[in-house]
């Protein structure tokens, strides 16, 4: 069968995301993770403090959607929130969410090395560039 779709970037990068966003899923299942929630892990620690609002603005995920994400990181004990101010409350992550983190990080490290040595060589340089280009 013909295929004019594999002629459209748009299709050819919406299928890259999602074959390589259901791999790193299924190897994180093994930390009972998912990429949203190891994403959120890894910005709370680099960002002690922050807000649910700006960590929303960071992942492009609606408020909505950001509640249950959070609240099943609190109900798994990775993350607390602790007052900043009268009414802000901030992120931290607990010592549970340091050693979660630390095992998806390994995770994730390998999966992007595989990744990556999957690109040819001469393109590596260009990926990551290239791929910000069409979102920021």
């Amino acid at each position: 069968m013909r295929d004019p779709l594999l002629l459209l970037p748009g299709y050819s990068l919406r299928r890259a995301t999602n074959a390589m966003g259901a791999e790193l899923n299924s190897r994180l299942a093994t930390l009972e993770l998912r990429r949203p929630g190891a994403a959120i892990l890894m910005l709370v620690d680099a960002n002690p403090g922050i807000t649910a609002s700006a960590l929303g603005r960071a992942l492009d995920i609606k408020r909505a959607n950001m509640v249950p994400l959070l609240r099943r990181l609190e109900e798994d004990a990775l993350i607390e929130r602790e007052a900043i101010d009268g009414k802000s409350r901030g992120l931290t992550l607990t010592a549970a969410g340091q050693q979660r983190l630390a095992a998806a990080r390994a995770i994730i490290d390998t999966f992007e090395a595989e990744l990556m040595a999957r690109i040819p060589a001469e393109h590596r340089d260009h990926l990551i560039p290239a791929l910000e280009a069409l979102w920021r």
